[in-house]
């Protein structure tokens, strides 16, 4: 039953990141050749009148083809290719954006049903740095360093993302005389029982939000976290602070997905989907910032040729075009390939 759950909770949102690029190129004036989700041999299809809609057996990705995308028919009518600069870039940013938009509508979802999770300390810790430069019970951090706090959460991001760093915590404070504002240095103590760092502080429950526009405001806010949660990893691997070893594919979220069902049964299925949202968000958000990753073949490779093409007001070579993004495509695969088998390893190891 959870790999069901998994499947569908991945199949939608990937054809909410195609179906942004199937409305867009209809809107353009493109025609799709083959509307699909999964990859690999069709397990069913439906011939519509210019397009195959179609899911296919691997339920790892999907695909919006259009005519002529990675070849020389700029005369072709309907074509990708024979279509102007923006249009093309519309078509293919639309993908990602989609999945961003996903994100923020589950997350209005979430808030207006569990509220928010304000940057105010309930507690701050004997022992640990906050106590110890003065910060109290209802301060509201609102920056650390050069970075503006507007959920909890937040803090032990940028925690984990500079391990052991002094960090400059200004902090909101009411009091008989109004709303003052500090300044504090900590330096984010080790704790090995919870094998990061630590400043020693504990959030206020989740607040309630009756005013429609803060819910709005606060959802786009989630979608930024989720979305800097995404780009902090990457950089965060690329520095080589990740081992290849610690990274999940599929299977693992397979897994995470089922973990976070089976966690959330006692509380009911409100629960169960609140916490599906929650986990759908982060994924679409996920996916919406790795599309946009310059590499060949993905929706930022094909940007990239877009862009170079504006810039220098002259037509890609559509030929070496389509061999990049088929390497591209194949080095993708190889990768997925590690991911599965990194995936399949940790789960016998346990």
């Amino acid at each position: 039953m959870n790999i069901i759950i998994a499947l569908f909770v991945f199949g939608f949102i990937v054809l909410i990141h195609e179906l942004g690029h199937f409305i867009f190129a209809k809107r353009a004036g493109i025609k799709v050749v083959e509307f699909s989700i999964g990859m690999g041999p069709r397990l069913f299809k439906i011939n519509g009148k210019e397009t195959i809609y179609s899911i296919k057996l691997l339920p790892l990705g999907g695909s919006c083809m259009m005519l002529g995308e990675d070849e020389e028919e700029e005369r072709l009518e309907g074509s990708f290719n024979s279509k102007g600069v923006l249009d093309r870039f519309l078509v293919i940013f639309a993908g990602p954006l989609f999945n961003f938009i996903l994100a923020f509508f589950i997350s209005i979802l979430i808030i207006a049903n569990i509220g928010v999770d304000k940057p105010v300390i309930a507690e701050a810790l004997e022992g640990y740095p906050a106590v110890e430069a003065g910060i109290q019970k209802g301060d509201e951090i609102i920056k650390i360093d050069n970075k503006d706090i507007t959920i909890y959460r937040e803090i032990p991001l940028y925690i984990y993302m500079n391990p052991g760093k002094t960090l400059n915590v200004k902090i909101k404070r009411n009091t008989e005389t109004g709303t003052q504002i500090l300044d504090f240095l900590l330096e984010p103590k080790y704790s090995a029982e919870r094998q990061g760092y630590l400043i020693g502080i504990r959030p206020e429950k989740r607040i309630m939000l009756k005013n429609p526009l803060s819910i709005l405001g606060y959802s786009l806010n989630e979608v930024k976290y989720n979305i800097n949660m995404a780009v902090e990893g990457i950089l965060y691997m690329i520095a080589g602070k990740i081992k290849p070893s610690q990274v999940s594919g599929p299977v693992g979220i397979v897994k995470a997905i089922g973990d976070t069902v089976e966690e959330s049964k006692p509380e009911g299925i409100k629960v169960i989907l609140l916490n599906l949202g929650v986990f759908m968000a982060l994924l679409s958000a996920n996916l919406g910032v790795m599309n946009l990753l310059p590499i060949p073949a993905l929706d930022g490779g094909r940007i990239l040729f877009i862009l170079i093409e504006a810039v220098t007001r002259r037509p890609i070579n559509r030929k070496a075009e389509g061999y990049i993004h088929f390497a591209g495509f194949a080095l993708l695969m190889l990768l997925m390939v590690f991911i599965l088998f990194n995936d399949i390893k940790h789960l016998v190891i346990r």
